[in-house]
């Protein structure tokens, strides 16, 4: 039998697979309808140990491996993907820190966020610049030992819900001369936006940030001026795998509503599972699913290895999102009417999985990211 995750990588997914069944899964659509962020519920994550997942232990952190943290959020994802995407985040400013802070950075800011004591946040996307981010207006010029910040972000998942936001910014004139800084709410010249208002996934905020003379220590930047837009790109490298567990575990949630209800629902004197019609269609969702969890997990184990993944990545996030809003499409049409009412939860999960195929680059600009990669021969990691 091939064991794919170790004793402890099963314990802790079935310790978020018990949390989403005993805490998620009750309260989502009540609270998503209300568009709540439910804080309460993201501080039982820290309690668990969620929130500093993949932190190294002298932070403050587990220690674990991205396969492990898959688990973890696909689990979170099928209880409430509004809470995966709030967790994705945290976990991407973590890494990000990681991977760019120096050391009186890391030790300044990583304990607060792996104890949930502080919610982190990505500021990339504006007005003029989405899927071209090398188009950002933002700016940070220094003055004296410190950077001024004049712009704004928008679409901010977290959006003033967040205690701390990495935010891209250019320094110089040319859209190459960008860096990261790290921003702390409540900063003077920092403010929000109204919280928009969105088809779905409204247990995740989401607001513009205004910076308007905001003024930020030098010792808040991360790495070097210059290195803004690779840092971000790293970052949305494993972002993406993120989105794509969500997918799966919103697909998994959609599924398997969709076949308790086959099982139960009769017609013509029968449940509507016996018709080849209906066990086509759940035959589907469930290869569907068990190809984009393939995906997203070769995605996380190339990252673990320490080898390029960024097509990897890309791939998961395309074909796991793209999964997710045919499979929860298609449980909408298998409980018919009920499936457009709000009664049961899958008209929700088909409104969330479009938002699954935009964020941390649309789809299309994962296609263009895998071309790009085939093109200049990146190798491709089977084993």
């Amino acid at each position: 039998m091939v064991e794919l995750f170790t004793d402890e990588q099963r314990l802790v997914r079935n310790t978020a697979r018990v949390f989403a069944e005993r805490e998620l899964i009750p309260a989502a659509s009540d609270l998503d309808e209300r568009e709540v962020f439910a804080r309460e519920l993201f501080l039982k994550l820290a309690e668990l140990g969620f929130t500093g997942l993949m932190c190294p232990e002298k932070y403050g952190g587990s220690g674990m491996d991205t396969v492990t943290y898959v688990a973890v959020l696909e689990e979170i994802s099928r209880g409430w993907v509004a809470m995966g995407g709030t967790l994705s985040v945290h976990i991407m400013v973590e890494q990000l820190l990681l991977s760019a802070g120096n050391e009186e950075q890391k030790t300044r800011f990583l304990g607060p966020l792996c104890r949930g004591e502080v919610l982190g946040a990505i500021a990339i996307t504006e007005p003029e610049a989405g899927s071209d981010i090398g188009s950002i207006r933002t700016t940070a010029a220094a003055r004296g030992e410190d950077f001024v910040l004049n712009g704004n972000k928008i679409f901010i998942t977290s959006g003033g819900e967040a205690d701390l936001y990495l935010v891209l910014c250019r320094t110089g004139r040319s859209g190459a001369e960008t860096a990261v800084f790290a921003v702390e709410k409540g900063t003077p010249g920092l403010y929000f936006g109204k919280k928009e208002r969105k088809m779905g996934y409204g247990g995740s905020p989401t607001r513009e940030l205004v910076f308007e003379n905001c003024v930020i220590p030098g010792r808040n930047l991360l790495g070097r001026p210059g290195e803004g837009i690779k840092l971000m790109l790293r970052a949305l490298d494993g972002g993406r795998i993120g989105v794509a567990t969500m997918a799966v575990g919103l697909s998994q949630a959609a599924f398997d509503c969709a076949l308790a209800y086959a099982r139960e629902r009769r017609q013509f004197g029968r449940p509507i599972i016996s018709f080849q019609a209906i066990q086509f269609m759940l035959a589907d969702m469930a290869t569907g699913i068990a190809a984009a969890r393939q995906l997203t997990y070769h995605a996380a184990r190339l990252r673990d290895s320490g080898v390029p993944y960024t097509k990897e990545a890309a791939m998961a996030k395309l074909f796991a999102s793209d999964t997710a809003m045919k499979i929860t499409t298609d449980a909408v049409q298998i409980l018919g009417g009920y499936g457009y009412m709000k009664d049961y939860p899958v008209e929700r999960y088909m409104r969330e999985a479009k938002m699954l195929q935009i964020v941390e680059g649309t789809n299309q600009i994962q296609r263009l990211v895998i071309a790009r990669r085939l093109e200049d021969g990146t190798p491709a990691h089977y084993d």
